[in-house]
């Protein structure tokens, strides 16, 4: 997952989306990795050691089933989609913000789903 405060800019996690979004996954058996520039101190003071904190963004990423982008950070609008093709076991990201143009996950072949847009659907590939 990134990004855990409400908005950019802030460790303020009051009432932020991360919390809800981190305990539904924990509560259906996920095993979650947060990465956040400002709020990860805020977060742990409120739910401890049940997810893991990622040093950097792209740490997070390694050997994730997908991406859950919940904070707007500028630093998550222009990722490596190079490094992160080598970090995530799928090419799937949800995201809370819109930060990515569909057409730029469909030249990526990402499975994406954004708030109120339609899904881009990675081709799925044919089994020999």
């Amino acid at each position: 997952m990134w990004g855990l405060a409400f908005k950019p800019y802030t460790d303020d996690i009051r009432e932020a989306p991360a919390l809800d979004n981190i305990r539904a996954l924990l509560d259906a058996g996920a095993r979650v990795t947060v990465y956040d520039p400002e709020a990860m101190d805020n977060v742990r003071e409120q739910i401890g050691n049940a997810v893991t904190y990622a040093h950097t963004q792209y740490a997070a990423l390694d050997d994730a089933d997908a991406l859950v982008v919940i904070t707007e950070w500028p630093l998550f609008r222009t990722p490596d989609f190079d490094k992160m093709n080598l970090l995530l076991k799928n090419k799937l990201i949800f995201d809370g913000r819109n930060v990515y143009e569909l057409e730029q996950m469909r030249e990526q072949n990402y499975t994406y789903y954004s708030v109120g847009r339609e899904p881009v659907l990675a081709p799925v590939e044919q089994k020999a």
